[in-house]
């Protein structure tokens, strides 16, 4: 029998590889000019979907990080449910992306930094874990907290200073 306390620490090393590889899609959105939020969606050892957050350069309200995910791993998997997937994001997804999680039946969600004013998995609202619905998603959240949040601030900084605010 594996000793509990060592697959703790195995997952959560095993969840720091994936959100830095989500840390790295964020730095891009930012470097486009997009809030820099990345996700990675992982079946098995392997990458099903990658995404970045591109409202702004789209010029599209659903083109968040996970979102873009969400059908990069449909198209790969071949199916838009994803039962044995973990989607990793460097920030607490909205109501939006919530939602689509739930109708993609991903298995676990894991998430960086909390956002306390738009956050579906726990801060505002607890969408992939109700009750009332037909699917409900393990979390974990605050992995890689840190890193997350200093990408966060110092995009919103310069984006201040930029305008002069």
């Amino acid at each position: 029998m594996a000793d509990p306390e060592v697959q703790k620490n195995s997952e959560l090393l095993n969840d720091e590889r994936w959100m830095r590889l989500a840390l790295e899609e964020a730095a891009q959105a930012a470097d486009h000019g997009d809030v820099p939020v990345g996700a990675v969606i992982v079946i098995g050892e392997c990458v099903a979907g990658r995404g970045r957050n591109q409202t702004e350069r789209r010029q599209d309200p659903t083109a968040h990080a996970e979102m873009l995910a969400l059908r990069q791993a449909a198209r790969v998997s071949g199916y838009y449910r994803m039962p044995s997937a973990t989607l990793y994001v460097t920030l607490e997804p909205c109501a939006m992306c919530a939602g689509a999680i739930v109708l993609a039946r991903i298995k676990r969600v894991v998430f960086g930094a909390w956002d306390p004013k738009a956050g579906a998995c726990g801060s505002l609202r607890n969408v992939i874990q109700d009750h009332r619905l037909n699917h409900r998603c393990s979390q974990t959240g605050g992995i890689l907290q840190q890193e997350c949040s200093v990408q966060l601030k110092a995009f919103f900084s310069t984006l201040r200073g930029s305008r002069g605010t």
